[in-house]
C-alpha cells in the first residue's frame, strides 16, 4: 500500500511576481508544505531602509544593508527553507535572488521545476531544470507522483 507523504516545496521568484501567491495556494492544495518568502515572517529591504530602491546611486548604502540584522535574518530564514526543501519550483519572471536559489537547488542536488506564465527575456540556464513549462498543472502532476512512498 502506498502512503501519500507530502513534500517540502521551496518556491523560487520575486516580490513583483503575481504568480508567485497563486503558486503556493496550489501546491499547498495538494497537502505539499510550501515555503512562501511572502509571509508575515518574509524579509523585506523596507525593513533596513525605507529609502532602499535609491541604492543603486550609492552602492555603499546597499552592502552595509546586507550586515543589517533584519537582512541577516531574512537570509537566514530563506537559506533554511531551501536546504530542507525536497523541491524548488522557480517562478518566472524574477531576478537575481530567485535564480541565485534555483541554481542552487540544483548544484544540491534538489529537483528543480521552472515555472514560465509569463516571460520578460529568455533564459538558457532554465535547462538546469528537471522541467520547464507554462502549466503549473503538469508540476503539480508531477510533484503528487513523486510525494508517494511506501
Amino acid at each position: 500500500m502506498r502512503k501519500e507523504s507530502k513534500l517540502k516545496i521551496y518556491v523560487a521568484s520575486s516580490w513583483r511576481n503575481d504568480f508567485q501567491s497563486q503558486v503556493v495556494v496550489r501546491l499547498r492544495a495538494d497537502g505539499h508544505e510550501v515555503y512562501d518568502f511572502k509571509d508575515s515572517d518574509g524579509f523585506h529591504w523596507t525593513e533596513v531602509d525605507g529609502g532602499w530602491e535609491g541604492w543603486p546611486g550609492d552602492i555603499s548604502k546597499y552592502l552595509k544593508g546586507l550586515q543589517h540584522p533584519c537582512a541577516e535574518r531574512g537570509f537566514n530564514r530563506d537559506m533554511t527553507a531551501l536546504r530542507n526543501c525536497d523541491v524548488c519550483v522557480y517562478v518566472m519572471p524574477c531576478g537575481v535572488s530567485a535564480s541565485l536559489e534555483a541554481g542552487w537547488a540544483c548544484g544540491a542536488g534538489k529537483r528543480v521545476f521552472v515555472y514560465v506564465p509569463r516571460l520578460r527575456e529568455a533564459d538558457l540556464m532554465v535547462k538546469m531544470a528537471e522541467m520547464v513549462t507554462d502549466d503549473l498543472e503538469q508540476i503539480a502532476r508531477e510533484l503528487l507522483g513523486a510525494g508517494c512512498s511506501l
